[in-house]
């Protein structure tokens, strides 16, 4: 009998690593982009103003330059599948922003105010402290999921940020809002910038455990499955907690914020439409019965309704012990001699807004100078960061990260509406800054950490899965035929 026997060959099947490409290579090429457009633009406001090249416009390059080389190589070394778009987004309206406040710097009129000091350098600074923040999350946030563990320490932190300016000797009142504290050696502060982070950790971690629960329904109406009254319990304390801030830091803005943020994440997290709607009828509510009574609030929302009528009584020293204010008809002023293209980089008016033109109404100069399509661009740049956010999300693994990421990308989000529909004026003014465009030191910190966050979440999410190791079961046997 014979036998013929087969060469041993041995066919070994593995699985490639499953993931997105790292894709640092298209963040940096847009890295560059985010970095000329803003150069571009600073020249264009030098030959504007003075017929001539700014003589630090190589300096503001290499400057924007190196922080943006600096925020990529980090990202390459330890979130090296972070999402490509985040941090060229980010760059890229930091960038604008210093242009636009050194635009203003260069107005007669506003150097001509008393304590008037040239924002820009101390908007670099900003910038610079902002980038190290960003590196500082990379760096030392190994894992988002780290963040979970203090759940109930960021509610603390939260409440004891929130409550800072009501401190005597340490809030400050600025036109009528007790949302400032200021610090020796640092000048003023907002917390609220911080607190929104910290909140969203703790709103994460809190549903997370309770989504369940309070994704139960007891009884449908007119369509809508109405959540048990023992689960309306954190709905309602955030909305106590938002009108509070409102009452006594007569601040509209940030209860909104807040409020809006708890019930974005609450759908997230229950998929229940009836959250939504309660969440609407809260705010609304809540918002009526204090502008009932309180008069800040009360003179915003008459600027608002008939922003010429605050104009002139602003315009002619009324004595009604009011505050008024001429800014939200000078913003819309603005907007409409900007038209559809603007009137140019430099050559537009928006100074006349005084010494909100660079923080709350920056979006104003925008208006005038770049037109209805300069600020479209502008906020499909914040769309833009809002939808990475949202796909970080979906793409995340686990639901923790979906909705830390879901809540900082709403926050983002209603910050950018809320500010920009005061200035527009399709709702009341709200006195917060716009993000990564506007003066301010807290604001540019806060949201850079924020970009830092989003970012390693999308780096746990895209990062590939491990190949498995080899089957040995899957060796070709050896076949013996007589």
């Amino acid at each position: 009998m014979s036998s013929t026997t087969n060469s041993p060959t041995h066919h070994t099947s593995t699985i490639g690593a499953i993931g997105a490409p790292s894709r640092r290579n298209t963040e940096l090429a847009l890295l560059v982009f985010a970095v000329v457009i803003p150069v571009f633009a600073y020249a264009n406001v030098g030959l504007a103003i003075n017929d001539e090249v700014p003589a630090g416009l190589l300096s503001y390059g290499i400057g924007l330059g190196l922080l943006a080389g600096i925020g990529h190589l980090v990202v390459r070394k330890f979130a090296p599948y972070a999402d490509p778009l985040l941090l060229p987004l980010a760059t890229l309206l930091n960038g604008l922003g210093l242009v636009a406040i050194w635009r203003l710097d260069q107005s007669k009129l506003l150097q001509s105010l008393p304590n008037y000091v040239t924002a820009a350098p101390r908007q670099l600074l900003y910038t610079a402290l902002g980038i190290a923040m960003f590196v500082v999350v990379l760096i030392f946030l190994k894992d988002h999921r780290a963040l979970q563990r203090y759940t109930y320490i960021s509610m603390f932190v939260a409440l004891v940020l929130l409550l800072l300016p009501l401190v005597p000797g340490l809030g400050a009142d600025v036109f009528g809002a007790k949302i400032w504290i200021r610090v020796p050696g640092l000048g003023s502060v907002q917390p609220g910038e911080f607190a929104k982070i910290v909140l969203a950790v703790f709103f994460a971690g809190y549903l997370m455990v309770k989504r369940d629960a309070l994704a139960l329904a007891s009884r449908r109406f007119m369509g809508l499955y109405l959540p048990r009254g023992r689960d309306l319990g954190p709905i309602l304390v955030v909305w106590a907690i938002s009108i509070l801030i409102l009452v006594f830091e007569t601040d509209l803005g940030t209860s909104l914020l807040f409020f809006g943020m708890f019930v974005i994440m609450l759908y997230v997290a229950t998929e229940r439409t009836s959250w939504i709607v309660f969440g609407l009828l809260m705010s609304a509510v809540g918002a009526v019965g204090v502008a009932s009574f309180e008069p800040h609030i009360q003179t915003r929302v008459q600027a608002w309704l008939d922003p010429m009528r605050e104009y002139m009584l602003s315009r002619n020293g009324s004595n009604d012990g009011i505050l008024h204010s001429e800014q939200a008809m000078q913003a819309l002023w603005a907007f409409g001699s900007g038209g559809t293209l603007g009137t140019g980089w430099g050559q537009g008016h928006s100074e006349l807004i005084r010494f909100a033109a660079n923080s709350d109404f920056i979006l104003a100069t925008f208006g005038e100078e770049l037109g209805l399509a300069g600020v479209m661009a502008i906020l499909l740049i914040y769309a833009l960061i809002v939808e990475r956010g949202v796909r970080t999300a979906l793409a995340a693994r686990d639901p923790f990260g979906k909705l830390l990421a879901v809540g900082l990308s709403g926050a983002f989000a209603l910050q950018v509406f809320v500010v920009a529909g005061g200035v527009m004026g399709l709702i009341p003014l709200t006195g917060m800054t716009m993000p990564f465009l506007a003066y301010g030191g807290s604001s540019v910190l806060a949201n850079w950490a924020l970009i830092g966050i989003l970012m390693r979440i999308s780096d746990t999410a895209r990062r590939p899965a491990p190949a498995p190791a080899p089957n040995p079961d899957a060796e070709m046997t050896q076949v013996v035929r007589p």
